[in-house]
């Protein structure tokens, strides 16, 4: 960065705290937070959501939430639409204020219109972090509206600057998807605060809602999707029992697959196993993942695996499927234990060895710590984010 210039940089993203559907929300949030904190002033444009402030400053950030152009429809796509209309309405009043950012940071195609027509009416670059495809999350594209989807996460690629991936899985994918050049794809992994698992709280009282004192918690947390192989790890339920009975299975979050996801707990007869929590909020999830004897992340498509770093940052031994972003985090029988995707039997055989073996489950929790401090921190991640705006900005200064 020019000295005596603080670069200006605008974030649009669907989600942000409190509204958080999935991990976007809180890449934004630590992303943005620590890079205000090296003196970028960063603006984020964002949906509104129940009670909270449209217009606030969090931990040094700036942030705007607007309502779509209220224009009642069922279609998500075109009430994404309406979301990038308010985005462009908000983005030309910031700037009538502030002057023009240097940089627009877009993630993911839910703010791709947004973010093309304002780069276009500022001639102002964009870099664009692709959190996955639509291609990845669904095994191909099978339905218009997925067609449409992924059209739009290639427009916005090629409308792009530069691209931000998590994972070189991700950035082989983006590669061949889009025909993206190689070189323009930068790996910048997500990152974990480690702070925000220094909870004081009586274990034992917290524990007790879950499980008896004697039996081991089995934690799942996130989104009931196809992709995110929650049905292996049910499917697993029956062997670990058979080998150690005293087990509840804790399955937090929701989604469309939650109630066929319950109607197969019940044919195997594990009601009494098995805990649905249903939509779980941050704190009650952090404690969980401090109470949890495992965490257990069985997906199918996974481009990284951020809340698998949460729960490594927690003190919970992770084991996770054998795809993906995984592989390049999770090292198996150092720092966690991995499986074959979608086998059952593999699944089973190693949640029984952390159950049994409480040698292996303090080994990989210090090991998971050391992988957070090394590799995973946000104050890493931004630190590398912005070298790398600085390299478009002087790019953009040049022409």
């Amino acid at each position: 960065m020019i000295w005596g210039e603080r670069m200006k940089v605008l974030m649009l993203s669907w989600e942000y705290p409190p509204m958080n559907v999935g991990g976007l929300a809180n890449h934004v949030y630590y992303l943005s937070k620590n890079l205000a904190k090296r003196g970028i002033e960063v603006h984020v444009i964002t949906s509104a959501y129940q009670n909270s402030l449209i217009e606030e400053i969090v931990m040094g950030v700036h942030v705007h939430r607007v309502f779509p152009i209220n224009i009642e429809s069922n279609d998500f796509v075109k009430n994404i639409m309406h979301l990038n209309f308010a985005i462009i309405e908000r983005a030309i009043t910031l700037f009538d204020g502030i002057g023009k950012v240097d940089i627009i940071h877009a993630h993911d195609w839910l703010v791709a219109y947004a973010a093309k027509t304002i780069k276009n009416a500022y001639t102002i670059p964009i870099i664009t972090t692709i959190h996955a495809t639509e291609q990845g999350r669904n095994n191909g594209i099978w339905t218009e509206e997925q067609k449409y989807i992924s059209c739009t996460e290639e427009m916005l690629v090629k409308e792009s600057s530069k691209v931000i991936a998590c994972s070189d899985y991700m950035r082989e994918q983006i590669n061949k998807l889009f025909l993206y050049s190689w070189q323009d794809i930068w790996v910048i992994p997500n990152g974990v605060e480690s702070k925000k698992f220094d909870l004081k709280f009586d274990k034992n009282r917290f524990r007790i809602n879950y499980a008896e004192n004697e039996e081991k918690i089995i934690f799942y947390i996130g989104r009931h999707v196809y992709e995110k192989g929650i049905q292996v790890l049910i499917e697993s339920a029956p062997q670990v029992l058979n080998s150690y009975q005293k087990v509840k299975f804790i399955i937090g979050g929701t989604g469309p697959m939650t109630e066929s996801l319950k109607n197969r707990v019940k044919e195997l007869g594990l009601e009494a196993r098995f805990i649905f929590t249903g939509y779980m909020d941050e704190i009650t999830k952090l404690k969980l993942f401090k109470v949890a004897d495992v965490s257990v992340f069985p997906s199918f498509y996974e481009p990284f695996g951020i809340v698998a770093l949460e729960a490594m940052a927690a003190g919970c031994p992770v084991i996770t499927s054998d795809i993906g972003g995984f592989r390049e985090i999770i090292k198996h029988d150092n720092n966690g234990l991995t499986f074959y995707s979608k086998d059952s039997n593999s699944l089973s055989f190693n949640i029984l060895r952390i159950l049994r073996d409480k040698n292996l489950s303090e080994f990989l929790i210090e090991n998971a710590f050391g992988t957070i401090e090394d590799d995973f921190t946000w104050n890493r991640i931004a630190t590398i984010t912005l070298k790398n705006y600085n390299k478009v900005k002087f790019k953009k200064k040049d022409r």
